[in-house]
């Protein structure tokens, strides 16, 4: 996959006593953020930008209706604790001749992004940030992750395990599901069965009693190891301070698109 962009999720909003502090992490190309913002005017403006994003190759023709849409939804998640949201989409073109390639866009040309086609094949996923408050000491973050590891490991159907990221403990928490569709929703008049996947990962905030949960979930279930791996590598990026004052200067900054919490 194509190196990552970087995404700040700015401070998320939760039904608690103060705010969140901030959280940085690394999304890969190929997430496109939904335009959650605080007032409607915002969401108006950032949600005309997004649909211009998620489809490149249209025109105003889709832009316009789609774009109240997606602004619609972004008001829904205010006040739920979500800080960004993001359709993944990736080509699922064979570029390497193995049938398992899962990619990003083609680079750019003449200043504009290349984009794979859909009919080529597109596995889809939708990554969520969000901030919980929990009860804690800023220095109890092995606690809050034993608790919750306590917690999920109790249902039989969860696989819940323990992870050591850079920025500290966390517990990863994977289930699938199946869903039966209804006959008149499929193309063949037939039910169909739908296997979808999710992982979620509870990492707490050394910094304030909040736990940071990390939620991808997808239906594009042939490239489940995939997904995996990508998930696996938001988390590697992921910090409680700002990892541009410890970068400044460096080269590995070079190439990262910056954001301010």
């Amino acid at each position: 996959m194509a190196p990552p962009t970087e995404t700040t999720s700015p401070p998320p909003t939760a039904p608690a006593s103060q705010e969140p502090p901030p959280i940085w992490f690394l999304a890969p190309e190929g997430f496109f953020a939904l335009p959650l913002a605080a007032t409607p005017e915002e969401r108006a403006d950032l949600s005309h930008s997004f649909v211009r994003e998620l489809y490149s190759c249209g025109d105003e023709n889709i832009w316009e209706p789609a774009a109240p849409y997606y602004a619609a939804m972004a008001e829904m998640m205010a006040g739920t604790g979500v800080s960004y949201s993001a359709m993944g989409l990736f080509s699922t073109a064979d570029e390497g001749g193995d049938g398992r390639a899962v990619t990003q866009d083609a680079g750019t040309q003449d200043g504009q992004v290349v984009r794979h086609e859909g009919a080529d094949g597109v596995a889809q996923c939708a990554l969520t940030v969000a901030a919980v408050p929990t009860d804690q000491a800023d220095a109890d973050t092995d606690v809050v992750a034993q608790g919750i590891l306590a917690i999920l490991s109790g249902d039989e159907y969860n696989d819940a395990r323990w992870l050591d990221l850079p920025c500290g403990p966390a517990v990863s928490c994977v289930t699938l599901r199946e869903y039966g569709i209804k006959p008149e929703l499929t193309e063949t008049g037939e039910q169909v069965d739908l296997l979808t996947g999710q992982i979620q990962v509870h990492v707490p905030f050394p910094t304030g009693p909040f736990t940071a949960v990390f939620t991808l979930h997808t239906a594009s279930m042939d490239y489940w190891t995939e997904f995996c791996d990508l998930m696996s590598a938001v988390l590697q990026t992921v910090s409680f301070t700002d990892p541009t004052e410890s970068a400044e200067g460096s080269e590995g900054a070079k190439g990262a698109t910056e954001s301010q919490a």
